[in-house]
């Protein structure tokens, strides 16, 4: 039995940051290196009383209103996210009862960041080749920038928020989900971790008066970048080859290469020291930012409206950042 992406729906918040704006905070830094070297203009912010449940909610229903479908359409929710509403419930109960989903359809929340998208793709995967399910509601939604101090120009300039949905289907669509490659390696999960706030460590509530004082107050979102470029350049080399070799495709054989949109240095990098060629490259961030696992999605569904890929053409995805962890697959699309 296959699985397939039948369709996919984005919700951006309405708020914008502007590189001009941060600039005018930050005047130490300069708009066209900003835009140069992370490769955006513009990032959706969530609103004050916006939270990720809220922007699955609308995503939901963007997809459902968007392709005339009816909330018992779907036997299964998994809501991808890293800010959750709260501890406990799980925020996907949530959602399923907003959008009226029936009762008889599961709901369950994956912590997992900027490869979330491939370990949902594998989990619905393995729901539907079980016979479990066959129309898979799977939402993305993260609103990192309640996680970043203010004061944080670095995290500021890279991440915004935003949430997905995405229709899989037992059913032919428009894209067929091949093998799926999945891992993990957690002593890297120092390098990039909101510390405080679960049941280890409460939030300290140190006032942060400069930027090099929020890893030390462990309240917001700390990212070593020289050490996630470093895991990266190491760890996604070994993850196309993986994930080529469990589809059987040649790499000169892929037509497209949809990477998770970290920032416009890092996938420069990759994709030279992968030898890739650019015009199959695809980068799409400009105007959204980093939205962690909404970044695939998101370019999907832009790729899609803007009939960029071809009926037969071979798309490889490729998922990693926090955790350390990562994933890979490839699609085939089939037509619009």
């Amino acid at each position: 039995m296959g699985t397939f992406i039948k369709r996919i729906a984005v919700y951006l918040p309405e708020k914008k940051i502007t590189n001009e704006q941060l600039v005018g905070e930050f005047p130490e830094w300069d708009v066209d290196k900003i835009a140069n070297k992370v490769g955006i203009a513009s990032r959706s912010v969530s609103a004050e009383t916006e939270f990720s449940s809220d922007m699955a909610v609308k995503a939901g229903e963007m997809l459902m209103h968007e392709n005339n479908l009816t909330p018992d359409t779907f036997d299964m929710l998994i809501l991808c996210t890293q800010s959750p509403d709260y501890f406990l419930p799980t925020t996907a109960c949530m959602v399923q009862h907003r959008l009226k989903l029936p009762t008889s359809a599961g709901a369950i929340d994956i912590n997992q960041g900027c490869s979330g998208y491939i370990y949902g793709l594998a989990f619905a995967q393995g729901l539907i080749a079980a016979g479990t399910c066959r129309n898979i509601l799977f939402i993305t939604a993260e609103t990192y920038s309640k996680h970043i101090h203010p004061k944080d120009k670095g995290n500021r300039t890279v991440f915004g928020d935003a949430a997905t949905a995405t229709w899989i289907s037992a059913e032919e669509g428009i894209a067929e989900l091949g093998g799926v490659v999945l891992g993990s390696d957690g002593s890297g999960a120092e390098n990039l971790i909101v510390r405080n706030g679960a049941m280890k460590a409460a939030k300290s509530g140190i006032l942060i008066e400069e930027e090099k004082d929020i890893a030390s107050s462990g309240d917001y979102l700390f990212m070593n970048g020289p050490e996630i470029f470093n895991f990266t350049l190491k760890a996604v080399p070994r993850l196309l080859e993986s994930t080529l070799k469990k589809n059987n495709l040649p790499k000169e054989k892929v037509d497209w290469f949809v990477f998770h949109q970290a920032n416009k240095y890092m996938l420069d990098h990759l994709r030279k020291k992968l030898d890739i060629p650019e015009e199959k490259f695809i980068l799409y961030m400009e105007n959204c930012g980093n939205t962690v696992s909404s970044t695939i999605p998101i370019v999907l569904k832009n790729s899609f409206e803007s009939k960029t890929f071809k009926s037969g053409d071979q798309i490889v995805l490729s998922g990693f950042g926090v955790g350390y962890s990562w994933g890979g697959t490839v699609l085939t699309f089939n037509a619009y």
